[in-house]
């Protein structure tokens, strides 16, 4: 009996396991989906399209939301021909306004000419406004008076 005992091997090491090829099929997958994914909201909701200024008389700043409360305002433009004769028609420029001080300086002048930076994205989210347009600066502040020669 003794020499029965003494010749079985014992294991000190658990086999190892071979990894199965659909998990890791599907690992992948779900790792390079969760990248594309990322990418496209990235692309949607935080990449600037484009950016640029905008000038015009400030017609409104206001405060609006449900749940999240942002500074929304109207640009009016002016000089922009319209398509009947004779007459002169104006564009509005819709944005929503980033902090807070750029907002109580827009609304503590309101009627005055503004140059406004802005920079554009593709889609909006609920905390940085209701529209696509969004100004992040003042580049100039004139009344209408001084605006014409």
């Amino acid at each position: 009996m003794e020499d029965i005992r003494t010749t079985e091997t014992v294991r000190t090491t658990p086999p190892v396991k071979k990894r199965n090829g659909v998990k890791r099929f599907f690992m992948k997958f779900s790792i390079f989906i969760i990248l594309l994914l990322s990418i496209y909201i990235w692309w949607q909701y935080f990449y600037v399209f484009g950016e640029g200024v905008k000038s015009g008389s400030l017609n409104y700043v206001v405060k609006k939301g449900n749940i999240f409360k942002t500074y929304e305002g109207k640009l009016i433009q002016d000089g922009l021909r319209s398509k009947m004769p004779g007459s002169i028609g104006s564009e509005t420029f819709e944005f929503s306004i980033v902090s807070d001080s750029i907002a109580n300086i827009l609304m503590n002048n309101s009627g005055k000419s503004f140059d406004l930076h802005y920079k554009e994205y593709k889609n909006t989210l609920p905390w940085r406004g209701y529209t696509n347009y969004v100004v992040d600066q003042i580049i100039s502040m004139k009344d209408i008076d001084a605006r014409k020669p």
